[in-house]
């Protein structure tokens, strides 16, 4: 009885998780919805098509370059200052981007909405496992995956209505309102923490900082630029794909040599993939965000190259993909609670297998009914892959190793994305040479041939969780956990799980 009730989502976690994901799911939207205003920016600016896209590039570049500071600083500062801190950033950015005069400084405003997106990204995430608990960990990690995985699909739907009602600057004026009213429901909902402070949170790890953020930061840009270019045998993918690979491999080195003790730790310390589960989450949550964005990617080109739909057409034609994972979220990630990660990732990866091999028969005569059904059953299998999925890490994490956690989740999931994009371009352009339709099968080939893997990888995911009993007057609460990690002022719970793997 006192499990079921632990269970619970009492009303204070609900507001908490209301007021988290209105606050993060402006900077999910922003992240998206700009790409259809691609060629209205390029007009108005009277520029190119090149340097507007540099208006999402330097987005995601200041996101990817923030989040491993994350880690830190929320030790040092405390989760709720850093959430407001970001919550303020990103207001910032906003209004002065809705502002902006030209395409310069309306690249140097999304910089700044990036740094607050950083922030509030896998704060999200940290935030939410804290508050909930391992026992409540699946149920709420699939109600904050309905924000995390309809932002990409319905960001442009929502982008086109804004544009051809009011005009590109609303695109960011709009998180003013949105922005002010999750600032003050934060300042009363989300709760006073206890930072560690200096002493336990130790000196911020500058070279660290400096080899991973940039690390991660030029592997996207070189991404980024193969997806653009559909091509990687150019300098502007191999020049920062050479350097990401030298500041990373200088980060795993400096990492190593640090045993997480002294005043300045590492940033993330990369003895977490010792852990079998969490190696095998971050690698499931990294090829899930590859599929999802390459579908995201193959599908609009699909309704506009081969169907002769409009862009805002082929917006509204996706959103079947974000409608079956937004339903499949929280029903899979609350069964992960009671059956394990598992079982569900296997069943969720098998459909969507299966809707990936669909899209390999889809041409250019099939009618719109069979690419909308295929859509929404591949967004419910990557949905059910999701949620038990994050839930998995935070299960089987301590407490204080949580921001970490969420900080690798999020930067895999990230280079995923952007891989999923550049992988999938290249592949349409080469296999297609002139053909939308042979090109997209060959896209939804190697979607299958991802999604494959991930039903291979989730066989080393946690299986269902033991029971947890009640803890007694007088006795421990949990479980000391097997490694030892510095209290960050949370409490710390274990689960066991059977066939963990760890």
């Amino acid at each position: 009885m006192a499990h079921a009730q632990d269970e619970r989502l009492d009303p204070a976690l609900r507001r908490l998780i209301g007021v988290i994901l209105l606050g993060g799911i402006m900077g999910i939207l922003d992240g998206s919805m700009i790409a259809v205003a691609a060629d209205t920016l390029a007009r108005d600016f009277d520029t190119s098509l090149s340097t507007i896209s540099w208006v999402s590039t330097s987005y995601l570049l200041a996101l990817t370059v923030s989040i491993p500071v994350t880690t830190w600083a929320v030790d040092r500062f405390g989760g709720r200052r850093l959430w407001l801190l970001g919550l303020v950033v990103f207001l910032v950015g906003s209004v002065a981007s809705g502002l902006a005069w030209n395409a310069p400084s309306l690249i140097v405003f999304r910089v700044v909405q990036g740094l607050g997106a950083g922030l509030l990204d896998p704060l999200m995430l940290t935030l939410l496992a804290r508050a909930s608990g391992p026992a409540r960990a699946g149920r709420v990690m699939g109600l904050m995956g309905i924000v995390g995985s309809s932002g990409p699909v319905f960001g442009p739907v929502v982008g086109g209505i804004i544009l051809q009602g009011t005009g590109w600057r609303w695109m960011f004026l709009v998180n003013v309102p949105i922005g002010l009213v999750a600032l003050a429901l934060a300042l009363r909902f989300v709760p006073k923490d206890s930072p560690a402070g200096e002493s336990a949170a130790g000196k911020l790890d500058i070279l660290g900082l400096a080899l991973i953020g940039p690390g991660v930061a030029a592997g996207v840009l070189a991404l980024s630029q193969a997806a653009e270019q559909a091509a990687f045998a150019v300098p502007s993918v191999l020049v920062p794909l050479v350097l990401s690979l030298v500041l990373l491999g200088g980060y795993g080195y400096h990492a190593l040599r640090r045993r997480g003790e002294g005043a300045a730790a590492p940033l993330i310390d990369l003895r977490l993939f010792q852990r079998g589960s969490f190696a095998a989450s971050v690698t499931v949550g990294s090829l899930v965000g590859l599929a999802t964005f390459a579908s995201l990617f193959a599908l609009p080109l699909y309704h506009q190259q081969v169907q002769g739909r409009s862009t805002f057409e082929a917006a509204l034609l996706l959103a079947p993909l974000g409608i079956g994972s937004a339903l499949s979220m929280p029903v899979t990630g609350r069964l992960s609670d009671r059956v394990g990660s598992r079982s569900l990732v296997g069943a969720g990866g098998a459909l969507a297998l299966l809707s990936a091999l669909a899209f390999t028969r889809i041409g250019a005569d099939t009618s719109e009914v069979w690419p909308a059904v295929a859509a929404f059953a591949i967004g419910v299998g990557l949905g059910a892959v999701g949620a038990p999925t994050i839930a998995s890490l935070y299960r089987t994490l301590p407490a204080p190793l949580v921001p970490q956690g969420s900080s690798v989740l999020y930067m895999l999931n990230q280079l995923g994305a952007s891989i999923g994009i550049a992988v999938v371009a290249l592949v349409m352009q080469t296999a297609g040479d002139g053909d939308p339709v042979r090109g997209f099968h060959a896209a939804y080939w190697t979607v299958s041939a991802v999604l494959v893997l991930v039903l291979g990888a989730a066989t080393l995911l946690p299986g269902r969780p033991a029971p947890a009993e009640a803890p007694s007057a007088g006795s421990p609460s949990a479980e000391a956990p097997s490694e030892e990690a510095p209290s960050v002022g949370v409490p710390t719970a274990s689960v066991r799980t059977r066939g963990e793997g760890e």
